[in-house]
């Protein structure tokens, strides 16, 4: 296939295949927790939010990604102080961070001497193929961290996903652990905006995990296969993005769903073919 041999001539096509990899790891592990835990809209307000940080870094001149970092770690961290707390809904605090963060960084955007729309196509839509070495090291030490996490921590974090007061009875710190977590995820999805983009970020996340979780309720087994299918969808989302010359977040979202649908039938055929017998 013409994909696989530019893919020796090309860096950028090796860097992004590489990106496809690693990201594909990280969002299926986070995933797991955050859709285990309900998160998802919590995942969305942390993505949208770090478009705060895009435009303060746009204005100042700075690094995009390591300014949505700060602000997307930042929003993470209140969101769980609010929640926990108790001062505001959780779900509040979500919807006021999110809309916050879209309107500071619209407004700096805005404010940048020479600011065209294009600037931002690669953040909110994802351009895969212009992923650096700068980030593929940071998506590989942040998977290193993941794997480590999931190896070593998988059982008390499982028990906060699904309930936190019996974490905290068994002398878990649930609070500690839901810090950590919060910000894994910030960090995850700021790593991976270059991927999907902040718009279409959100499915990398979830979808996997939703596939996955049709076919077994085990949170380990789900922690396993949920990144071999975010992997498998990047890939294919890559190599058919190239080929047919379409955006690579839409290819990876439209492969995924492709994928969630054809799980979906098969597991209804079966319910079927097990009543009929």
């Amino acid at each position: 296939m013409e994909f696989f041999r530019d893919l020796v001539q090309y860096g950028y096509l090796s860097n992004a295949l590489i990106a496809a990899l690693l990201s594909g790891v990280t969002c299926g592990i986070i995933g797991t927790y955050v859709v285990c835990r309900r998160m998802v809209f919590l995942a969305g307000g942390i993505t949208h939010a770090s478009f705060g940080g895009l435009g303060i870094a746009f204005y100042l001149g700075a690094n995009p990604i390591l300014g949505a970092m700060i602000f997307a770690i930042f929003s993470a961290w209140g969101i769980e102080w609010a929640g926990g707390q108790g001062r505001i809904r959780e779900d509040s605090a979500i919807g006021i961070i999110w809309s916050v963060g879209m309107a500071v960084g619209a407004l700096f955007m805005s404010l940048r001497p020479g600011y065209t729309s294009g600037d931002l196509s690669a953040y909110l839509f994802g351009s895969i193929v212009t992923v650096s070495d700068a980030d593929v090291t940071a998506l590989g030490v942040l998977t290193l961290v993941v794997l480590a996490g999931a190896v070593l921590w998988l059982r008390p974090i499982m028990y906060v996903a699904f309930d936190r007061e019996f974490s905290r009875s068994r002398g878990i710190a649930t609070r500690v652990i839901s810090y950590l977590m919060a910000t894994l995820i910030a960090v995850a999805i700021v790593l991976s905006i270059r991927i999907m983009g902040i718009v279409l970020l959100i499915s990398l996340i979830t979808m996997p995990v939703v596939i996955v979780n049709t076919l077994t309720r085990s949170y380990r087994a789900i922690t396993l296969f949920a990144p071999v299918v975010a992997i498998a969808g990047n890939v294919a989302g890559l190599i058919l993005s190239y080929n047919f010359e379409v955006p690579p977040g839409a290819a990876i979202i439209f492969t995924l769903t492709v994928a969630l649908i054809m799980v979906k039938l098969l597991t209804l055929c079966n319910k079927k073919t097990r009543a009929a017998a």
